[in-house]
Order: C-alpha cells, then structure tokens, then sequence
C-alpha cells in the first residue's frame, strides 16, 4: 500500500521501520514497479540528523544481514581518500593546501575525482568484487562541493541498473512536474536537475 512519511515531523525510528520493511521487501529486491527505470532511489534528511543517519545506515546494513542481505556501502568521502591515496597525490594535496587558493584546490579535486573518469569506475570495480543485494551511497555531503550528487546519479546509471541503489542526501528531494525534479543539497544549494529516482519514503511497501 502507499506510504506517507514526512521526515520533518516523523522521528527517525519510524523512517528506520519503513526503511527497513522497505529494503527487505522481494518487491523492492526485485525492482518490481518501476517500469523501465532504474533502481536509484534517494533517501532525504535533515542534515542535522547526519549523525543519526549515519547509525541509522549502520543499523540497516546490521539488520540486512541477518536476513541474508548484503549491502555494498559506498561512502564517497572514503572512496575519494581511496582515490587519491592510489594516484599517489594524496600527500601531495595536504601538504599543498595551505597554499593553494581555494578555487585551485576545487579543480584539483574535481579534475582528479571526475565522476566519469575516476569515481564510476572505481565504484564499478567494487561491485565485481562483492556479491551483493543493495548498494547504499553515503558520504555525500562531506565531498561537496569536488563530487556532486548528480554526476554521480547520471555516470552510474548504465553500470548500476542491476540492483537497488539508495543515496542518503542531506537535504530535499523536490519531485514536480511542472518544475522537474531536484536535489537541493543541505537545503539550501540547488545540485542541478535529476529526474530518474524515486524518493524512497513515496514507494510502496
């Protein structure tokens, strides 16, 4: 039946509930309903709730696996660390960043963390390495502005259609037809358009 869950009134232990039954459901495991859509799904919040976000993530991959589950976690401010580490520039980049502009050290960033380029595929390399039922991407606010949320919606799309995948985004997810649709990061910044995923807490359980 469909859900009506509003994050700013609804605590989070009943987001968790409907998240939960949600994920776990054969229906959302089996993309049925969707049409010919991907599965990319956005889980919205508050960003003063991060913390509790965070240990809500945990409590669902905890819980997810005791019912056989398994959830590859992308936390992107980890994989951009990974990155940089690998293309040995990481050091580089710390010992360099008191004198750089801060426009200088964007495009640095940007340049060496394209999503096209470097994060899709490095994201792609990791689902072959693990079997796995759902993917979660988190992380995003801490890698704004170098890696934007829909870039990496938009890149993943032809290699994550597979499974299911939920972005926990600080922020709103505004989904109107007269307006398009947007993901409007910590409230207040507006990261483009992005039609093709589902608010979470608006699908059937």
């Amino acid at each position: 039946m469909p859900v009506s869950i509003n994050i700013e009134i609804d605590r989070i232990d009943k987001r968790f509930d409907h998240l939960l039954k949600l994920i776990s459901s054969e229906r959302f495991l089996n993309k049925e309903g969707l049409g010919n859509e991907v599965p990319f799904f956005i889980c919205p919040f508050d960003p003063k709730e991060t913390n509790e976000m965070i240990k809500v993530q945990e409590q669902l991959i905890n819980q997810l696996k005791k019912q056989g589950r398994t959830v590859l976690n992308i936390n992107l401010y980890d994989l951009a660390i990974e990155i940089l580490e690998k293309d040995e520039i990481f050091e580089t980049i710390l010992e360099q960043e008191e004198e750089l502009e801060k426009d200088e050290l964007k495009e640095l960033l940007q340049n060496t963390l394209d999503p096209e380029q470097s994060i899709i595929p490095m994201i792609a390399k990791k689902m072959k390495e693990l079997s796995f039922d759902i993917m979660f991407i988190t992380g995003v606010g801490e890698v704004f502005p170098f890696i934007r949320s829909h870039s990496i919606l938009n890149n993943l799309q032809s290699t994550a259609e597979e499974k299911p995948t939920i972005m926990f985004f600080p922020g709103e997810y505004t989904q109107c037809n007269s307006k398009g649709s947007s993901l409007d990061l910590f409230k207040r910044l507006r990261d483009d358009k992005y039609y093709r995923a589902f608010n979470i807490y608006h699908c059937e359980i």
